[in-house]
């Protein structure tokens, strides 16, 4: 199986936002670009999305930033 391909090509970027309790202001402060920008793409599927943001959105939407947290 493809566990990985699902995530890709069904759901929208609010959709994998929301999954990840993120708003638009803290995924674009994240990202380090406009909350505006972020707004553009939120209906848009995720391969539907042009390579340079897809490869910084992939990583955030899947929560793989939580990965590196060191909790004290």
């Amino acid at each position: 199986m493809f566990f990985g391909l699902e995530f890709k090509t069904k759901k929208t970027v609010k959709e994998l936002r929301k999954n990840q309790s993120l708003t638009a202001s803290e995924l674009a402060d994240k990202l380090k670009l406009d909350t505006v920008d972020i707004l553009k793409i939120d209906n848009q599927r995720l391969r539907d999305i042009s390579e340079p943001l897809r490869s910084m959105l992939t990583p955030i939407l899947r929560g793989d930033y939580m990965n590196n947290m060191t909790w004290l």
